[in-house]
């Protein structure tokens, strides 16, 4: 069918075949249909939706646009987990090295931040001389040596997704949920991997803020990747504050380390949870271990034992970076004080997003350059007392003309209350 044909069918609610959706991207990869059919099919899948049947097939097409990485001469079972992302959202640093450390293989491929968001790739080039710009032979050889390599999407994976992106950006049709779950399972099941395990958020720092649209997508995303013969879990997981203690790239590694080292903080506490339980399920889905419970404990005795540390050691080295604590450090620091006096009621997790972007830790268009030694350190979040006065938060920065921004930005993002509220779950639910 001509692409003009498959444009009506779907606008007047008809269900594609899996030919004609690989028929179309083939197409549009290699340039034989044009920007503005593409646009406007993708409009059409936005306004009409996909069956799971044209979701799956979608994804595929998209996978097979370009290389997909066959991973069979490796021994193990290889097992990666995806965030849908938000604010101190760094659990990728801790459970990797968790999960190889612990006998999987795990070939993660990872995004950039945009926006309020941050990205892995952004937190891992914190670390002094780390290389996310791997070649898929250089990829390939870490895993085979370490079980273990974080970097970016080469040029040969999914090259429809790249071009299928940029217009939705363009043309309103982001919000698509088929469009959302075929770009994010393409990218992980070009991987070669045997699991996935998905984190999917939902709250005032999430991109999906209602948890119905959170559940839709994961459990879209899960019966996608069965379709095409992977083990998949997903968790719904709270943003509605952000996690761990630390936002901004070089902030967020230290934490990072400390949890891998052991280290208990109060305000540490939900990223390390969340860590494990993401870890424990990469686990029972990796046939490592025969329940989640195991899991846990198996992701718990890999931080005592300091073998994922080692690993993380590991990783770093096979990525250029000799010394993994080697990260820029601001040069001012400025208190963020409670207005007033009682509990932390709530936190506007996108607005301390924000606040670090304008500092400069993070970027409003992709070539932006960052700051990575810029950030934020909570002291309180919610539930917590506070005193008027008390720093709740302390700022990290390097050019005081953007402090007086952050500072207005952290004051609209936290409430205080009279009350203690009751305090957010860290997951949400499990969808299986």
């Amino acid at each position: 069918m001509r692409p003009v044909d498959l444009i009506r069918k779907k606008r007047d609610g008809g269900e594609h075949s899996a030919q004609e959706i690989s028929s179309l991207i083939e197409a549009f990869t290699r340039g034989d249909v044009p920007d503005y059919q593409m646009s406007a099919w993708m409009m059409a899948v936005l306004l009409r939706g996909m069956t799971s049947a044209e979701t799956a097939a979608l994804t595929e097409a998209m996978m097979r646009s370009g290389s997909v990485m066959d991973l069979s001469e490796l021994p193990g079972v290889k097992v990666d987990k995806h965030s849908t992302g938000g604010v101190g959202d760094k659990t990728s640093l801790i459970l990797a090295p968790i999960v190889a450390a612990g006998g999987l293989i795990v070939p993660m491929i990872s995004g950039r931040g945009l926006g309020h968001t941050g990205g892995t790739l952004d937190k891992l080039e914190a670390i002094q001389g780390f290389n996310v710009n791997l070649s898929l032979g250089d990829f390939l050889r870490a895993l085979r040596e370490i079980g273990c390599a974080m970097a970016g999407q080469t040029a040969e994976l999914v090259p429809a997704d790249k071009k299928m992106y940029a217009l939705r950006d363009v043309t309103g049709t982001i919000e698509s949920a088929p469009l959302i779950c075929a770009s994010i399972m393409s990218k992980k099941l070009a991987e070669g991997i045997d699991g996935l395990v998905l984190d999917v958020k939902t709250g005032s720092g999430a991109f999906m803020k209602r948890t119905e649209d959170a559940e839709h997508l994961a459990q879209m995303m899960v019966d996608t990747g069965r379709r095409m013969g992977k083990k998949m879990a997903a968790l719904i997981t709270d943003m509605d504050q952000p996690l761990g203690r630390a936002v901004g790239n070089s902030r967020e590694v230290a934490e990072c380390l400390e949890i891998l080292g052991g280290a208990r903080h109060p305000m540490s506490e939900d990223l390390r949870y969340l860590s494990l339980e993401l870890s424990a399920w990469m686990f029972h889905l990796g046939g490592r271990v025969t329940s989640v419970d195991a899991g846990r404990a198996l992701a718990s005795e890999m931080v005592a034992s300091g073998r994922a540390l080692a690993k993380f050691r590991e990783i770093c080295r096979m990525q250029g970076a000799e010394d993994p604590l080697r990260w820029p450090v601001a040069k001012f620091t400025a208190p963020f004080p409670a207005t007033s006096g009682g509990f932390i009621a709530s936190i506007q997790c996108e607005q301390v997003g924000l606040a670090s972007l304008v500092l400069g830790g993070g970027r409003n268009k992709q070539d932006d350059v960052i700051d990575h030694a810029v950030g934020l350190e909570l002291h309180k979040k919610i539930g917590d007392a506070a005193q008027a006065g008390e720093p709740i938060a302390t700022v990290h920065y390097n050019d005081p003309a953007r402090l007086p921004e952050a500072m207005r930005m952290l004051g609209e993002a936290y409430c205080v209350g009279s009350q203690p509220p009751s305090g957010p779950r860290v997951i949400v639910k499990n969808i299986i």
